[in-house]
């Protein structure tokens, strides 16, 4: 995802360490980490989150606008705090990364400007980070995960299966046509009252009602491929909700119902798609990341098809689910290492696939104005 730097001549060969500062501000988390990274191993020296709930849980959620003003009053914070941890200062860093999308325009801006006036300031590389990569390297930070493996990344705003070749080399499978698994858990939630955020709280809920107690559809699941829908499902929900007065235990059926439905989605496509991945060699390695994978039901049911499948499954700790700094810090460790020395003219984008081919060629929503949308 970032354009590498040209081959280094054998007076100065690429370094085998980098101690690196990540910013992450493309949602509603302002979060920095310092990170060092050598060979194979990272370690975390800080790990800073700053979480915006308080101000968006009046409006059931994310108000694109409060999440950006925000950002702005806590990312000098989040920074000066992530060195404090990590009893370092700019001058111990080797590069800064900063998400550069995709993301909420105003919130990417404020992390990648403070991102690079640091990193001019303190006359460091700049590496511009796509959020997605960040998701997808995160089971790296503290597993042993060497390439290849497939990714399902299943969050908020994303819901697709990756074929992850290599850093920089991602192949698209399939992916939602609408929304992603996680807003539809928010908005369902959002319906049932359940306040924000609302994907925990709804799978709270769950654990004490009945997953067959509604016939919720399962949108896609009778058709080839790994292409997936959920706005039918939480349109489901929407009427069931709606259908009669909301008792305790109905709410509770609802939520263990959605949830099945969710949970049979991601498994079938998943089964499927493992049946596709064949490595040339070593072992099947499934990759489970983004908020959602943070979902106990969701990782147990996965984690049943994978031994059913010979697969490992490689699940980020729970922290490193949701969008975090250390996840950036580590793509951008990793793209260090590989020889990548930045772009300080690199510009935010609102939409940026992992896979841009197959999104510019296939793109599942279209194309608009600003490019292809996934």
């Amino acid at each position: 995802m970032i354009e590498q730097a040209p081959s280094s001549p054998p007076s100065a060969p690429t370094p085998d360490s980098v101690t690196l500062l990540g910013i992450e501000t493309s949602c509603d988390e302002t979060a920095a980490a310092v990170i060092r990274r050598t060979g194979e191993k990272t370690e975390i020296l800080s790990d800073v989150i700053l979480t915006q709930f308080d101000k968006h849980a009046p409006y059931g959620g994310i108000v694109p606008e409060i999440a950006a003003r925000a950002h702005v009053e806590l990312i000098d914070a989040a920074v000066e705090r992530a060195l404090g941890e990590a009893k370092l200062g700019l001058c111990d860093m080797d590069a800064i990364a900063a998400t550069s999308g995709p993301g909420l325009i105003g919130g990417v801006l404020v992390g990648m400007m403070t991102g690079k006036a640091l990193a001019m300031g303190a006359d460091l590389p700049f590496l511009p980070i796509n959020h997605l990569e960040g998701h997808a390297l995160s089971p790296r930070i503290s597993s042993a995960c060497p390439f290849p493996y497939l990714l399902l990344l299943v969050s908020g705003g994303h819901c697709q299966f990756i074929n992850v070749h290599g850093l920089g080399h991602y192949e698209r499978l399939g992916s939602t046509i609408d929304d992603a698994a996680g807003e539809a858990f928010d908005k369902t939630a959002k319906l049932l009252g359940l306040g924000f955020p609302g994907g925990p709280v709804l799978e709270q809920l769950a654990k004490t009602g009945r997953a067959d107690a509604l016939a919720f559809p399962r949108p896609l699941l009778q058709r080839a491929g790994l292409d997936m829908s959920f706005a039918g499902l939480k349109t489901a929900a929407a009427r069931a909700i709606e259908a009669e007065p909301l008792s305790e235990t109905r709410k509770a059926d609802i939520a263990a119902s959605f949830q099945a439905a969710v949970t049979d989605i991601l498994v079938e496509k998943t089964r499927r798609a493992l049946a596709g991945f064949t490595p040339d060699a070593g072992e099947k390695r499934l990759v489970v990341a983004g908020g959602v994978a943070a979902n106990q039901t969701i990782r147990a049911a996965l984690q049943a098809l994978a031994e059913r499948d010979g697969a490992r499954l490689i699940t980020p700790p729970l922290r490193h689910c949701t969008d975090n700094a250390v996840m950036i810090a580590q793509a951008g460790a990793e793209h260090y290492l590989a020889g990548a020395r930045g772009d300080l003219a690199a510009n935010a984008r609102p939409r940026w696939p992992l896979d841009e081919a197959s999104a510019t060629v296939n793109p599942i929503y279209g194309r608009g104005k600003r490019g292809a949308k996934a």
